[in-house]
């Protein structure tokens, strides 16, 4: 691994406009420019990254903690094109932008984009009732919810278009069913900062992506993986993504069903609800520094609009008045992502003999409403 050649970074802001940042990633794509730095916290000491680094996320790991994943322009530009070609995108068709830049999914869409000759439509920030008809687009399953449930700008918005791909976390079955009930075109996707974005579609790997499972874990290998983990500001040195074969083991529990990919679900405590990434460790870490005086235990539970609900059981009732003070200072702290949707009260958190927070019982305790 040299990481000796070095190229600098440029940071990717919120005033950016479309066009300043489609011609910025053109040039780091094609090493003519500093490699670009899509995230919401600005670390000053990453001033530089090795020379094959395009393009930095931020992404999250079990612990929570916030790493740097370092992504080549052969990951990127391969992922773009695997995707166009899977989706039947030609020259001069057109995306739509409907995620966040400090997602892979999001940077993806500008990629795929600058394959096909064309500047995406930006609606991140766009509420109009006359939104473009579009060929392709890329969101999560909240905003899916969202769209079927409200039937308005949305919908119609996704409904124009060829395909939907729909990822960042799980698509229940029922969700799927009533986007094919008003015609969203529907391909879900599964993938992460790490590979790239999604590199299996309808179950379905890229070509060229090995998928297999080992220990009940996916793993996955191709030239769409990133290249490394780069430095935070507690950190000194990189590291590789990938182990000594090209094999990255991922988080997620899987089994293949004939040749499909199906996820069953995380092996860490990080919680995917509406697309974003929530360490449950991080939020019992920062609720017990405000809630002394009991236990609690934060959990997810199914939900129809986020995919997993992030909910926090405790043995202290919180009053309006203070959980309205605690979720602020959450929000300041953590996201806003982070404050829990519900708070039950419990006499008691449920516990193994072996002194673990029973999980079965507590979804039971709290789906009953007790």
């Amino acid at each position: 691994m040299d990481t000796s050649a070095k190229r600098g970074v440029q940071h990717v802001t919120a005033e950016w406009q479309m066009p300043q940042i489609i011609d910025a990633l053109a040039k780091a794509l094609a090493g003519q420019g500093p490699a670009l730095r899509f995230a919401e916290r600005k670390n000053s000491s990453l001033i530089s990254v090795p020379e094959d680094v395009a393009v930095i996320i931020a992404t999250s790991g079990s612990t929570g903690a916030v790493k740097e994943v370092g992504l080549s322009a052969q990951a990127l530009l391969a992922s773009a094109k695997a995707a166009n070609d899977y989706l039947g995108a030609k020259a001069g068709d057109t995306w739509s932008l409907l995620l966040p830049l400090t997602h892979i999914a999001g940077v993806n869409v500008l990629v795929r984009s600058l394959e096909l000759g064309r500047e995406p439509v930006d609606l991140r920030q766009i509420r109009d009732e006359n939104l473009p008809n579009v060929d392709f687009t890329s969101i999560v399953p909240t905003q899916l919810h969202r769209a079927v449930s409200e039937t308005g700008y949305l919908l119609r918005h996704l409904q124009s278009a060829h395909r939907v791909l729909v990822g960042g976390g799980p698509l229940s079955e029922a969700l799927r069913k009533d986007a094919d009930a008003v015609q969203v075109q529907v391909t879900t996707t599964y993938g992460m900062s790490e590979s790239s974005g999604g590199c299996v579609y309808d179950g379905i790997p890229f070509p060229g992506v090995e998928v297999e499972i080992r220990n009940g874990l996916i793993a996955l290998r191709g030239d769409l993986l990133a290249s490394y983990y780069l430095p935070t500001e507690s950190e000194s040195s990189i590291r590789s993504i990938r182990d000594q074969e090209g094999w990255f083991i991922t988080s997620d529990r899987g089994a293949f069903d004939g040749s499909k990919l199906i996820v069953l679900g995380r092996n860490d405590d990080v919680v995917i609800s509406g697309g974003e990434k929530i360490s449950l460790d991080k939020v019992e870490e920062f609720l017990r520094e405000h809630i002394t005086d009991g236990d609690l235990v934060a959990f997810s539970t199914p939900d129809p609009e986020w995919g997993e609900l992030l909910a926090v059981a405790t043995t202290v009732l919180v009053d309006g008045e203070r959980r309205s003070q605690i979720e602020s200072k959450m929000g300041a702290t953590l996201g806003r992502h982070a404050i829990p949707k519900r708070f039950y009260f419990l006499d008691e958190i449920p516990r193994t003999t072996l002194g673990k927070v029973d999980r079965e019982r507590l979804q039971r305790l709290t789906r009953d409403g007790i």
